[in-house]
C-alpha cells in the first residue's frame, strides 16, 4: 500500500499511511494527517463516496488542517487502495452495505482512538454519507457531529428505487449479482470528460481527479455490480423506515447541491426534515462534488461547515 504523489496534487506533509484489517479479514488502506501547528481542535474523520480514493481528498485535508483539525481517512473495502472483493478488481461490489460498518469499526479501533486527538467529527460524501448515517446509532460516544455532503439517500431521477430494487434482486436471484449493472445507468458510474460532467464545474479539480486514476488505474473502479445496487436500495429502505430518525442520536448537517444528477436532492431535503437535530444547507447551482466545486459553491460548503463544527474557522 502506498499513496500517489503528484506535483499538482502532493501528499500533505506529515502524512502517515496505515494498513487496517476488518473483522472479516478485508485489508483497508487508511491515512492520518496531523494538525499543521499547535494543539489540534480535534480530528475530522473523512469518508469518501463510491469509487473514490484518499488521493482525491488531499486538498480537502489541507483545508481541514488550516482550520486546526487533524484528519483521518480510509478507502472503503472494494475501492481505492483497499482490498477488492472480486477477482475482477474493476467491479464496484459489496454484498451488503452493512459490511461497510466493519470498515468503520476497524478504522475507529485501529487508527482513530489510538492515534488521533479528540473530539471526533464525521465528514462524509455521497455513499460515505449513506454508510455514516445508517451507522449513526452506533457512533456515539466517539463521534460528536456528522457533516454529510450530497449523501446518497436515493437514486436521482429519472431512476426510481423500487423498480431498481426489484430488477437487481431478480438479477441476483438468477446468478448475476456479481455482474456489472446493465443499460444506460453505466454512464452515470464512470465519468471521463469535463464537458457536461455531473461532478463539478471546476476544470482544474476535475482534471486532478482524472489524473489520479489516469496515473494509477488500480485506484479506480468501474460501474457497480447488481448486488451493490441491490444493497444500496436496501440500505435506503432501512433509513426510510418510520422509526429511523428517532434512532439518530447526534447532530447532523446535510449539504444539498442544487444541480446534483447522481443522488436525489429531494431525498436529502426530506431526510433533513425527518431528523430531530439536523441543519440543512441547500446550494443552488452546485453539482454533486461540492467539495471539488468552483469557489462560489465550495465557499458556501466551508461556511456551513465552520458554523456547524465547534471551533472551526480558517486561520
Amino acid at each position: 500500500m502506498d499513496l500517489l504523489d503528484l506535483p499538482e496534487n502532493p501528499i500533505p506533509t506529515g502524512t502517515t499511511l496505515h494498513r487496517l484489517v476488518a473483522d472479516d479479514g478485508v485489508a483497508l488502506r487508511a491515512a492520518r494527517f496531523p494538525v499543521l501547528s499547535g494543539p489540534a481542535k480535534g480530528t475530522v474523520c473523512l469518508f469518501q463516496g463510491r469509487g473514490e480514493q484518499i488521493e482525491k481528498y488531499f486538498h480537502v485535508v489541507e483545508k481541514l488542517r488550516a482550520r486546526g483539525f487533524a484528519v483521518a481517512t480510509l478507502d472503503w473495502r472494494g475501492q481505492g487502495g483497499s482490498q477488492r472483493l472480486l477477482p475482477h478488481a474493476r467491479k464496484g461490489h459489496v454484498p451488503d452495505f452493512r459490511h461497510y460498518e466493519r470498515d468503520l469499526t476497524a478504522f475507529r479501533r485501529q487508527l482513530v482512538l489510538p492515534d488521533c486527538p479528540p473530539p471526533y467529527y464525521g465528514l462524509a460524501h455521497s455513499m460515505g454519507g449513506t454508510v455514516l448515517l445508517e451507522a449513526s446509532p452506533r457512533l456515539p460516544p466517539w463521534m460528536r457531529r456528522l457533516v454529510l455532503s450530497a449523501p446518497f439517500l436515493d437514486f436521482a431521477p429519472p431512476l426510481r428505487r423500487k423498480p431498481i430494487r426489484r430488477l437487481s434482486a431478480l438479477l441476483c436471484m438468477v446468478g448475476l449479482g456479481r455482474a456489472m449493472i446493465p443499460g444506460a445507468t453505466k454512464k452515470l458510474a464512470v465519468v471521463r470528460d469535463f464537458e457536461d460532467n455531473p461532478l463539478t464545474s471546476d476544470a482544474r479539480l476535475f482534471a486532478m481527479m482524472m489524473t489520479v486514476t489516469g496515473k494509477r488505474p488500480d485506484l479506480g473502479i468501474g460501474p457497480p455490480t447488481n448486488r451493490w445496487i441491490h444493497a444500496a436500495a436496501k440500505a435506503i429502505d432501512r433509513m426510510e423506515a418510520a422509526h429511523f430518525p428517532g434512532t439518530v442520536p447526534l447532530p447532523v448537517m446535510i449539504i444539498n447541491p442544487g444541480q446534483d444528477q447522481l443522488v436525489s436532492p429531494y431525498a436529502n431535503e426530506t431526510m433533513a426534515r425527518r431528523l430531530r437535530s439536523c441543519a440543512y444547507v441547500y446550494v443552488p447551482g452546485a453539482r454533486h462534488e461540492i467539495m471539488m466545486e468552483r469557489p462560489i459553491y465550495q465557499d458556501q460548503f466551508w461556511a456551513a461547515f465552520d458554523a456547524f463544527v465547534p471551533g472551526s474557522d480558517e486561520s
